[in-house]
């Protein structure tokens, strides 16, 4: 499906093609090494889970890339926690495309393939630095449950943990 976004043309599809595991991995190095000052320990944090869920993932998960013009410019993906839990994971968008609505409607779809699907919940993790995230987060219903703050990635960092009650 495409649509248009401020006059550029973005499609979303939900199936991964190759090269795709690499470029999401690449592309949360790059910008969060640009943006929040993270080592490459990020990339094996993204890599890691990215390439099992590329292996051999479910019907009730799902993946959802932008792309604009042939190249990702956004991801975000639904996997499975438990029988009734989800984890949102990968959520991006290239600095190029963002406040265009794009992150919303890619939330928007994987809150509605979750409900569609039957989980109960949904929960995800961020870091407390990414403040329009979490604005979008809560405007979606979720709601922050922990902190913690810790070494990772190079950095002194604060992760969030948000949930969503979808029952």
């Amino acid at each position: 499906m495409s649509e248009l976004f401020h006059d550029h043309l973005i499609s979303i599809r939900n199936d991964l093609q190759p090269g795709d595991v690499g470029y999401i991995i690449y592309l949360h190095g790059i910008l969060y090494a640009h943006e929040q000052g993270w080592d490459h320990t990020f990339d094996a944090y993204v890599a890691i889970p990215l390439a099992e869920f590329a292996k051999s993932h479910s019907s009730r998960e799902r993946i959802w890339i932008a792309e604009k013009e042939g190249k990702i410019v956004g991801s975000v993906a639904i996997v499975k926690f438990s029988e009734k839990e989800a984890q949102l994971r990968w959520l991006l968008l290239d600095p190029e495309v963002r406040g265009q609505g794009l992150g919303r409607r890619l939330v928007e779809e994987s809150l509605n393939f979750c409900r569609k699907v039957e989980y109960s919940s949904v929960f995800l993790w961020t870091v407390d630095t990414l403040p329009v995230a979490a604005m979008l987060y809560k405007s979606a219903g979720f709601k922050q449950t922990e902190e913690l703050t810790h070494v990772l990635w190079g950095s002194v960092v604060t992760e969030v943990r948000y949930e969503l009650a979808l029952k």
